[in-house]
């Protein structure tokens, strides 16, 4: 905690003002409301305003400035997310009984939205608790989650995510990742890849097969685990450099006869795809949020670019082939934010939401690759290049459409819900 007041005095007072009013607002707020009957409403409670303009003031005054530098050293953002986490902007999503504020998917794509204007690669980098946290708040015992969830709160650690292996991303049911249990442990062998915070996590989340049978259905095979980043027999592999996001860290993880204790299974055995699978609800809308943010920072740097730029005796953003280009950026922002919110409302109120955040994650997705792609053609051939920075945009943007689930699986998913829907209409 000293670590965490240290880094706090550091940061301007208005911002730490800020902070405390929102906790205090927060804390006055009963979080067991009902649930509204007053129809639709399309705007943010006074919480969430405070939490966004904390958000926005800190995105400006310390991810910004500095985004750059990250993205063309690859180091990982530690600054910045110790002061994340001092202000409050990180793990918000964890319980009360924890320590944390217990806030919902909603808030969390508020927030995530403004940190990934600044930079998706610290964003990502933050966001990935979430992600990792996601099983244990999901399927953890009271134990387990003040053991994983109450660290996070009390200084700046991070957690991961470990289910993508080298052959198995959006196949989760071709994991190969073996659990075998031996008493009251389990000896884990295999390999996982593209686990973003895989080089400073303090824990992970691990799935891996448990029943041997290769005919097994994947709803029996796999089970959830909670992991000590220090367990021995597990190895972290180099950094990866990537096209983008280059300020998230990300690696491969070996692990060979690495043993794990039964009480660190989250759920029971055999459950953990469906662990996995439930996680997705949850975090997709804030992934999307994430894409908006790059998409918004593309549509506003274009705007400005466009308004001072001249062609042809006047502002390229009088010609109407840049200004529909524009025009087509804020129709993908403004439909894509609306179908998120929707499904981050209703995973909150304890709905099923897959339809909706399957749609929000592909939507977002494509929308800031678009929007990212349309800023560089208007800053023409500046655009093409790293002093501008358009093209880190465009780069940062692409794996919103595989990461979380490609833009294909997630078409698979919408799919079979509009299919399943259609079928139960017809018995």
């Amino acid at each position: 905690m000293k670590s965490s007041t240290a880094i706090l005095s550091k940061i301007p007072s208005s911002v730490r003002l800020s902070l405390q009013h929102f906790r205090q607002v927060h804390n006055e707020a009963t979080l067991s409301q009902e649930k509204p009957t007053g129809g639709l409403n399309f705007g943010l409670s006074a919480e969430q305003k405070e939490m966004q303009q904390l958000a926005r003031k800190f995105t400006k005054e310390e991810i910004i400035p500095h985004a750059a530098h990250y993205d063309k050293t690859g180091e990982y953002p530690w600054p910045i997310v110790k002061k994340a986490h001092a202000l409050g902007l990180m793990n918000t999503h964890i319980p009360t009984k924890y320590g944390g504020l217990g806030l919902g998917i909603l808030d969390s794509c508020v927030v995530t939205e403004e940190l990934a204007y600044g930079c998706t690669g610290v964003q990502t980098a933050i966001e990935a608790n979430s992600l990792g946290m996601a099983p244990v708040i999901v399927a953890g015992n009271d134990e387990q989650k003040k053991r994983f969830l109450s660290r996070m709160i009390e200084e700046p650690l991070m957690c991961g995510y470990c289910v993508t292996e080298p052959v198995a991303g959006s196949d989760v049911a071709g994991i190969k990742t073996k659990a075998e249990k031996k008493g009251d442990e389990y000896i884990i062998n295999g390999q996982k890849m593209w686990i973003t915070n895989g080089g400073v996590a303090n824990w992970f989340f691990l799935l891996a097969r448990t029943n041997p049978d290769p005919k097994a259905p994947a709803s029996k095979a796999f089970t959830a685990f909670a992991i000590e980043a220090d367990n021995p027999g597990l190895t972290r592999g180099r950094k990866e450099w990537n096209m983008g996001q280059r300020a998230s860290d990300t690696r491969g993880i070996t692990f060979e006869d690495m043993r794990v204790p039964a009480a660190n299974v989250l759920g029971k055995e055999g459950e953990g795809f469906k662990v996995a699978m439930l996680v997705f609800d949850k975090t997709r809308p804030p992934v999307a949020s994430g894409a908006l943010g790059l998409a918004r920072r593309a549509l506003d740097e274009a705007t400005q670019y466009s308004l001072q730029r001249k062609t042809m005796g006047k502002y390229i953003a009088e010609h109407q082939a840049v200004a529909f280009m524009l025009s087509e950026m804020a129709i993908g922002i403004e439909s894509a934010r609306l179908v998120t919110y929707l499904a981050a409302w209703q995973v909150d109120r304890g709905e099923k939401n897959t339809y909706y955040a399957s749609i929000a994650k592909a939507l977002a997705a494509d929308v800031a690759n678009k929007a990212a792609t349309d800023a560089v053609q208007i800053f023409g051939g500046n655009g093409f290049n790293s002093e501008y920075p358009v093209e880190k945009l465009m780069r940062d943007a692409k794996i919103f459409q595989i990461y979380e689930g490609t833009a294909q699986i997630q078409r698979l998913i919408i799919s079979r819900e509009i299919l399943s829907r259609a079928k139960s209409m017809a018995q």
